[in-house]
């Protein structure tokens, strides 16, 4: 696909600044730790939307590409975090951080991140007003993203949970930071006020449907390939919109422990596969990415433009 192509281009831009902007330097480990996750790679898709967002407002690309290392330096403290609470032992077809640093090291490494995050987006050669906005929005993204995450954990002890709940934790928890940056990719490249909403609300829809694909990817490509293990949602008793649509259709499902067998997992997918509940899941995501679209249409006609609707229909078609 055209639009990966794309994404990579900016993708090498954004490492190329991470290692001007996040040096390693002393404590050595602690910035080894910190840019452990960054340097394993990752397809850069959210500091890549900042970049197009700008450009498809006229902004220039080497000013807001701090900003679009900060959106990618907090992404990562997220995934961190979430290894921490998930216990998860592979990231990127990696060890997690705190498997091979210790807890304790893996949440200072992600605490460094945040703050970087923050130190980078306020040098930023932009107009104060629209600096302090952007902090005040990645601030309140950041405090969204624990909401979300605590949600998710209070839905693994509870028997159901409703389809708009489910929206509404994943909405915190992984669509906001697409939203966000969208919105300062749009403010930094000289948005109106107007714009910048209209891709704040476009990318949180896209990025629901972002979730609900990944969510549909955990069970059905190869532990190789999606880099963790393959059924860890089934595992970890999450309550994804598969989930919760197979409860509504069957008083039992198959309940995995982690050690659960290839066979184990197969046959509790080939359940969800048999309810419907894949399918719906993916007629929702591609749903709800065709409403974020159309409210791309305030955005003026550009190639820029064009490649942030190519990458919402990739959001929802992506295979790892």
């Amino acid at each position: 696909m055209q639009v990966l192509e794309e994404i990579k281009k900016r993708g090498k831009m954004v490492d190329e600044a991470i290692e001007k902007l996040l040096p390693i330097i002393q404590p050595e480990e602690l910035y080894k730790a910190s840019r452990y996750l960054l340097d394993a790679g990752g397809k850069r898709i959210r500091p890549a939307m900042l970049i197009i967002a700008a450009e498809s407002v006229g902004g220039d690309i080497q000013k807001v590409l701090p900003a679009a290392v900060a959106i990618e330096l907090i992404h990562n403290f997220t995934l961190i975090h979430d290894d921490i609470m998930d216990q998860d032992e592979l990231r990127r077809g990696h060890p997690t951080v705190h498997l091979k640093w210790g807890l304790p090291a893996a949440i200072l490494a992600g605490n460094t991140l945040y703050s970087k995050a923050f130190e980078i987006i306020a040098q930023i050669d932009a107009p104060p007003k629209i600096i302090s906005r952007c902090i005040c929005i990645l601030s309140k993204t950041c405090a969204d993203i624990c909401e979300g995450q605590w949600m998710d954990m209070e839905f693994e002890k509870r028997g159901s949970v409703s389809e708009n709940e489910y929206m509404d934790m994943v909405q915190k928890k992984t669509s906001v930071l697409f939203a966000t940056s969208a919105m300062i990719g749009g403010l930094l490249g000289g948005a109106t006020n107007k714009i910048a909403k209209s891709l704040w609300e476009a990318e949180i829809k896209i990025g629901v449907g972002f979730q609900i694909r990944d969510d549909v990817l955990d069970l059905i490509i190869p532990e190789v390939k999606i880099g963790k293990r393959r059924g860890n949602d089934l595992m970890e008793k999450k309550k994804t919109l598969i989930i919760i649509h197979a409860l509504k259709n069957s008083n039992k499902l198959y309940s995995l422990s982690r050690k659960a067998s290839r066979e184990e997992i197969d046959a509790a997918v080939q359940q969800l596969r048999d309810l419907g509940s894949i399918d719906y899941a993916m007629d929702k995501a591609v749903e709800l990415v065709e409403q974020g679209k159309s409210k791309l249409d305030v955005l003026p006609d550009s190639r820029p433009k064009e490649l942030l609707m190519e990458l919402a229909d990739y959001m929802v078609t992506r295979t790892y």
